[in-house]
């Protein structure tokens, strides 16, 4: 298999399961735990909190297209790192709702495929 295309599943795997986060983070009203956002009324804070998503997962596409070593793919794999970390910073919130193995599961995912993707790059 050629090596761009081993960047391209990496990083389009990582930006599927970031989706997947994304549609377990609504389920799990997210916002409720965002500095920003929790202490908005709980219905605009979600509608905000949505429609928000619609220019991060503009970038996560744009970012596929073009070489691996561009800027945003490489932002957008060190974010997916420093994602897990703002997970386990807010675990203990009283509004966090992300306990069980699958929220989990979909969070750690994101972040070892970002890692994966910028060792990659790191060595290539």
């Amino acid at each position: 298999m050629e090596q761009a295309a081993v960047f391209d599943i990496i990083y389009y795997l990582m930006v599927g399961v970031f989706f997947t986060h994304e549609l377990d983070a609504v389920k799990r009203h997210e916002w409720r735990v965002l500095p920003l956002l929790s202490h908005l009324p709980d219905r605009g804070a979600e509608q905000f909190f949505i429609w928000f998503h619609a220019p991060i997962f503009a970038l996560l596409l744009l970012g596929g297209d073009g070489e691996p070593s561009n800027g945003l793919r490489l932002g957008l794999a060190g974010f997916a790192i420093v994602h897990v970390g703002l997970h386990w910073i807010f675990r203990k919130h009283p509004a966090y709702e992300f306990n069980n193995p699958s929220s989990w599961a979909l969070i750690l995912l994101t972040g070892i495929l970002g890692a994966a993707y910028l060792t990659l790059v790191s060595v290539s």
